[in-house]
């Protein structure tokens, strides 16, 4: 079967070496970025065609007629795209014999749309999936055609649901591609009745707001860290990543101190008064660390 690959993100450079190592496929073409200014988990693919002698189309500010332009030719039988921003022309979507394949993480049809692990850490939720689907010319709501439900903890984070979605996708991968290149895989339609879509989130989104709960901070912080941008407070008029936090159970609800106000400070370890407790700091980029008793 003659493939496109489409993709320009960490979770793209992980599927694409995974599908090289898979047999009758032949990987006739990449489509990648060389950068981004919106994808924090960004990978070019342009080196890894270059490693295994692939044509290579390195798009700029989606430009989807020369993508397609640059398709034509190519015979493709399908086309994955599996992390990439913008939605594909039905110019582009014509192209492949027998479709293309896209990728959410999350439990379609509920949760289509942007930034979803990160909401799904944000907002406390204890699972989530891995769902491979047909693409079609609306976000997110194709066909399913593989979905694989992933369990969040609670002390999961970006980092490590980002590396649950990438050991199952692979799996999937191994098993849905032998149906794809048979033609005899099957497709569940969608409820779309049943589906809701997650906007795009802001700067502001990321910024702690002391009056939240420790809860609250807490899922903000792991749905934010690494691969992505971070979640942040200002001090002193300067924004200062926050990378990783935790509850503190031990410390005395301090109920009559105002939300802001750090309460003590062990080492790097900074205990703040939140909504409804302490949420102590244990990452964070603060150059010199404030002292108890400031506000943030």
């Amino acid at each position: 079967m003659r493939i496109v690959f489409i993709g320009c993100v960490q979770f793209s450079y992980e599927m694409i070496q995974h599908l090289l190592t898979l047999k009758n496929l032949n990987i006739v073409g990449i489509i990648t970025r060389r950068q981004s200014t919106f994808n924090a988990d960004f990978y070019s693919l342009e080196s890894i065609a270059e490693k295994n002698y692939i044509p290579c189309f390195i798009d700029e500010n989606n430009n989807q007629s020369d993508m397609a332009q640059w398709l034509k030719p190519l015979s493709v039988d399908m086309m994955y795209c599996l992390g990439w921003s913008y939605l594909l022309t039905e110019d582009i979507l014509s192209i492949p014999k027998q479709g293309s394949i896209g990728y959410h993480p999350a439990y379609l049809p509920k949760n289509r749309g942007r930034h979803p692990l990160i909401w799904a850490l944000a907002l406390g939720l204890t699972k989530t999936a891995s769902t491979f689907f047909l693409i079609n010319n609306e976000a997110d709501a194709g066909d399913i055609i593989n979905q694989q439900e992933i369990s969040i903890t609670h002390q999961d984070d970006a980092t490590t649901l980002y590396q649950k979605m990438i050991n199952t996708a692979k799996q999937q991968l191994s098993t849905l591609t032998p149906l794809l290149v048979s033609g005899h895989f099957k497709t569940i339609p969608q409820d779309h009745n049943n589906s809701n879509y997650w906007r795009k989130r802001s700067k502001k989104d990321g910024e702690i707001d002391w009056r939240m709960s420790s809860k609250n901070i807490y899922n903000l912080v792991r749905a934010l860290t690494r691969p992505y941008v971070g979640a942040h407070c200002i001090y002193l008029g300067s924004e200062i990543k926050i990378w990783r936090a935790i509850k503190n159970n031990q410390c005395a609800p301090y109920n009559n101190i105002e939300p802001g106000k750090i309460i003590s400070i062990n080492e790097d370890d900074i205990n703040i008064k939140c909504g409804d407790g302490v949420i102590t700091l244990i990452e964070h980029e603060f150059k010199a660390l404030p002292q108890a008793g400031d506000y943030l």
